[in-house]
């Protein structure tokens, strides 16, 4: 398993991360810590989750899938061997502390409850899920100013998670879900502010959505702020197992409509592109898109998720596998007729 350095922290994280959203949900505890055993078996080293997990969120759910991981923790006494991520909720979920902010009081009482969750005393890497502004995310395309925002400045957030360093309580900080504008300024206030330099973004970053590349890949480079890469496989949409109307009956996308990024019909023609490049070549679908991740010079980490055991082995095969140039230019031929058709 390769590392690469988060950031300028001085850890090192495996190039896959495993994700845990559908712990909770898709997955039962038992299945989560199959699922631990595995990653960190194979060499994964860094463990991603949330406060607002499982997906889809809802209040008799939020917290499950910190308490699932805490729970393996405590059993398998590994923390130390472990690097674990989690994230702080951005407005908009009224279930989680009445309202979530990025304010001082929220983010102190969100780290107090996930170390409680996860049963542990510090979190290596925590990120703020969303901004607390008006900001093109989740999918978001164009910017509309809003004259009387309702938005926690952001000194006031970094200044809180400064507190949380100097507590013992968090090693790193990054953001997620955020632009070009929020890692530069995040960046700058580091500068000026003397609170902790963002170590990584945590954005979406597949075949159907390479909007990264546009203004955050440079930054990712140049600022030593690496990708964090989720949905890799664009909600398994990339592994082509929903291509033609097909439903899988424990698909995500057949269980919970509301996930319908990936589902246009510009998507669907891409994605058909994009199977036939891999049967072509002998490769498996999923692997080839996650190939393609990790191939990336800007990235940290890939989050591979799963729901089944035979998925994680599959996506975690996806380490071993180098894709030939002919492989990466017709990719590449691919997002030329069809470039990010799913943001």
């Amino acid at each position: 398993m390769q590392t690469r350095p988060l950031g300028d922290t001085g850890m090192e994280v495996s190039r896959l991360c495993l994700g845990t959203m559908t712990f909770g949900e898709q997955n039962s505890e038992a299945d989560a810590h199959e699922q631990l055993d595995r990653a960190v078996a194979f060499g994964i080293n860094f463990i991603d989750t949330a406060e607002m997990y499982p997906v889809p969120p809802q209040a008799a759910t939020q917290g499950r899938t910190e308490r699932y991981i805490g729970s393996w923790l405590r059993r398998r006494n590994c923390r130390d061997d472990v690097i674990l991520a989690t994230k702080a909720a951005g407005p908009g979920l009224d279930h989680i502390r009445g309202g979530p902010r990025l304010t001082r009081g929220h983010l102190h009482r969100a780290i107090d409850d996930s170390l409680s969750r996860l049963t542990t005393d510090y979190i290596d890497l925590y990120q703020l899920h969303w901004p607390d502004r008006n900001a093109n995310f989740f999918g978001k395309l164009g910017y509309t100013p809003q004259e009387e925002e309702d938005a926690t400045p952001l000194e006031e957030t970094l200044s809180a998670l400064k507190e949380l360093v100097d507590a013992g309580k968090v090693r790193a900080i990054g953001l997620s879900n955020d632009t070009p504008w929020g890692v530069m300024r995040s960046l700058r206030l580091a500068d000026t502010m003397g609170v902790p330099r963002i170590a990584s973004i945590q954005n979406p970053y597949n075949l159907l959505n390479r909007s990264f590349e546009v203004g955050l890949a440079e930054i990712a480079h140049r600022e030593q702020v690496g990708l964090l890469a989720y949905s890799p496989l664009a909600f398994g949409v990339l592994s082509g197992k929903y291509l033609d109307g097909a439903r899988p009956p424990k698909g995500r996308l057949t269980l919970f409509e509301r996930f319908k990024r990936y589902t246009s019909d510009v998507a669907e023609q891409a994605t058909h592109a994009y199977v036939k490049i891999a049967r072509q070549h002998d490769l498996d679908p999923a692997q080839m898109a996650l190939a393609y991740v990790n191939s990336r010079p800007f990235l940290t980490s890939n989050i591979i998720g799963a729901t089944t055991m035979d998925q994680l082995e599959s996506n975690i095969a996806s380490e071993g596998l180098r894709l030939d140039q002919e492989v990466i230019d017709a990719i590449e031929e691919v997002h030329k007729q069809f470039p990010n058709p799913c943001p």
